[in-house]
């Protein structure tokens, strides 16, 4: 058997591999005609007999490997056109170092003492301002400005993402808001990925940092002097408010947003849609709206449905 990719059990033939983790999926794997499937011991009796069953403990997670390993390629944005002539396409500072390898598509714009690093790709139409500085084989999509930056090695930044530009900053006076200078940075550490269209705003004195390998989806906002820790993973339309530190392992559920100065502490996790106003302690799981304790949260909506029965009885 040669397996070439990975699918889903729906879509799978005999040249693909597949997984299940969850037992919603029990149908589709009955009647997948994957070549081989991963599954835990739980799913390995109704594995159908032309797939072959692998069982491990964590099918995603080796799924993942596997996939990295069949399609290197996949694991970051390629360029659309990809040139080292950059010269004629393209405006590169003379006081700018582009290491051995970098590849630009057209109407890409690298500002004074830019550094880039080699192996990197910077996609179309993308801007990096004076002084920023882009670490070894990083992927920079199409349509981006960076500005402000300091980037460390092999990370992922999306179409049309904003990194570096001015944080809002407003002091109130009695003839209006008066504008606060932004003269802090943007430090994003080694394997971060940064989604399409999302926005990191530069530090108002100090910097926003984001830690190494943590990830961030699409449509997210991250404010002026965030600190986001390690490995940490915020998906899509949460904005976090400035100066909140987030330490490492730290999962942040979509559509949340989340108040400014506050702390939540290592490997805590937010639902999605909860509207964080409190620290949160170091690997307790909060939601809501004010965002409580998991707990708390699902007695109180629970005391809410029997009320609402109540009443629907009298």
């Amino acid at each position: 058997m040669v397996l070439q990719s990975g699918a889903s059990l729906e879509a799978a033939q005999s040249w693909h591999i597949a997984y299940i983790d969850h037992a919603r999926y029990t149908d589709a794997l009955r009647i997948t005609k994957a070549g081989a499937c991963l599954v835990t011991e739980r799913f390995a009796e109704i594995v159908p007999s032309g797939t072959v069953p692998i069982t491990v403990r964590e099918p995603r997670l080796v799924f993942a490997r596997i996939l990295a390993r069949l399609h290197p390629e996949a694991l970051r944005a390629a360029p659309l056109i990809g040139s080292t002539n950059i010269t004629e396409r393209c405006f590169v500072h003379p006081s700018a170092q582009v290491g051995a390898g970098v590849l630009f598509d057209p109407g890409v714009v690298v500002g004074e003492r830019v550094f880039i690093g080699a192996g990197t790709t910077i996609g179309a139409h993308s801007v990096l301002g004076p002084d920023v500085v882009i670490g070894w084989d990083c992927s920079i999509g199409p349509s981006i400005t960076i500005a402000h930056c300091n980037m460390g090695d092999r990370s992922i930044v999306h179409a049309g993402a904003r990194i570096g530009q001015d944080g809002f900053g407003f002091a109130m006076s009695a003839s209006g808001p008066v504008k606060v200078p932004q003269i802090g940075r943007v430090t994003i550490g080694n394997d971060v990925e940064v989604g399409a269209n999302s926005t990191v705003d530069r530090g108002s004195g100090g910097n926003t940092v984001i830690g190494d390998g943590t990830k961030i989806d699409n449509l997210v906002q991250i404010a002026h002097n965030v600190r986001i820790g390690r490995h940490c993973i915020i998906t899509a339309q949460v904005g976090i408010a400035g100066s909140t530190v987030l330490e490492d392992c730290v999962a942040v559920g979509g559509h949340s947003a989340i108040a400014g100065h506050l702390h939540i502490g290592h490997g805590a996790q937010v639902a999605a849609a909860s509207r964080l106003m409190r620290d949160v302690p170091a690997g307790e799981r909060w939601g809501g709206m004010p965002a409580k304790p998991l707990r708390e949260w699902f007695r109180e909506l629970t005391t809410l449905k029997k009320l609402a029965k109540y009443r629907r009885g009298v």
